[in-house]
């Protein structure tokens, strides 16, 4: 039971990576068809404008910032990131004419699974902790009872917690290649 309930809670995560390639495709497509295979170029630089601000949320969670609600500034993270990675993954297309860009679009791809499998685990892991102690609460559990009960299900919530200490250095990770990636493309454009 515990296992579907997992699944089913990845399930919308996978079905957002999917519509995130499947749409990068469609739009990479439709654009090269038209003839309009240039456009894909100042994509890449729209959706690292939207990835950038997308960090709001980043910069309230660790206090940089004091203003606007982190719930409201984590949907503008979700929504920013995906279609900021839409966009860059436009930008790169099916073009493999150098390897720092692929390896960026690559730490992006990784970046974005990472974000919505976790966002999603954690959600699972919370809501059957939640779901564990209301039960023992009914059941007429002591609390001291109920922690007993639900440490190692707490344990599976930190652990949750710490992919966020993967994810973050991934996005580094990924920004300081598209450094690399702007900053070459600075250099050796033929203006």
């Amino acid at each position: 039971m515990a296992l579907r309930f997992t699944v089913t809670r990845i399930l919308p995560s996978l079905a957002l990576f999917l519509a995130l390639i499947a749409g990068a495709i469609a739009c990479d497509l439709a654009l090269h068809r038209a003839g309009l295979a240039w456009v894909g170029r100042y994509g890449g630089i729209a959706g690292s404008i939207l990835l950038a601000v997308s960090f709001l949320y980043s910069a309230r969670k660790r206090k940089l910032l004091s203003r606007g609600s982190p719930k409201v500034l984590l949907k503008v993270h979700e929504t920013l990131g995906w279609v900021g990675s839409l966009l860059v993954l436009v930008h790169g297309g099916i073009h493999f004419n150098a390897l720092v860009p692929w390896l960026a679009l690559l730490a992006m791809v990784v970046v974005v699974a990472s974000g919505l499998t976790g966002r999603f685990l954690l959600e699972d892991a919370r809501a059957s902790l939640r779901g564990r102690a209301e039960g023992m609460k009914k059941a007429g559990l002591s609390p001291a009872e109920i922690e007993r009960e639900l440490l190692g299900v707490s344990l599976l919530v930190d652990t949750m917690k710490q992919w966020r200490k993967v994810h973050l250095p991934l996005t580094m990770f990924f920004f300081g290649l598209v450094l690399v990636h702007v900053v070459a493309t600075l250099l050796f454009w033929r203006w």
